[in-house]
């Protein structure tokens, strides 16, 4: 068995992250895709509203077969204290059922916890077992920084143990 992070991603911090974690940890990537335009100041202003809403977005994928994984990480940027519309419903489409799960919130201010509860509540409702989870400040740092700052979170929440 193996291990699946399952991300979305903006700006590209949350990228930066998720790829740090499948190389450190030997795990595969799939990062979700909004089909929804939220470039550009009145676009961002409505996916804030919409992620504090829980709103549903159309992604790519639509859905994954999580068959082959035992260890699930999804991660997401916080846009209003909130997890993205892109993450709420690819965890919705999934069945996370007897899955260990990891989440992971990247964010500029020190919103993240609320996210991460809302993430932990709708996976368990899927039928998973959060085995653990973290938040990366990524305000004003540079890529550099975000890559040693994730490695520390591997060894901090010694992470490898999780790898099969």
């Amino acid at each position: 068995m193996t291990t699946l992070i399952i991300y979305y991603s903006q700006g590209g911090t949350t990228d930066l992250v998720a790829r740090t974690l499948a190389k450190k940890l030997g795990a595969y990537l799939l990062r979700i895709q909004d089909l929804k335009n939220r470039e550009g100041f009145a676009n961002r202003l409505l996916s804030s509203i919409s992620a504090f809403r829980e709103s549903k977005t159309e992604i790519a994928p639509e859905s994954v077969d999580l068959t082959p994984y035992d260890t699930i990480y999804f991660g997401t940027p916080t846009w209003s204290g909130n997890p993205t519309p892109a993450i709420l419903t690819m965890i919705d489409r999934c069945n996370l059922r007897g899955k260990d799960v990891v989440l992971f919130a990247t964010m500029d201010s020190n919103r993240g916890d609320a996210n991460i509860e809302r993430l932990e509540e709708k996976v368990k409702m899927r039928g998973a077992r959060v085995i653990e989870s973290f938040t990366i400040a990524t305000k004003n740092k540079s890529p550099e920084k975000l890559i040693s700052d994730t490695e520390a979170i591997i060894e901090m929440k010694d992470l490898m143990m999780y790898r099969r």
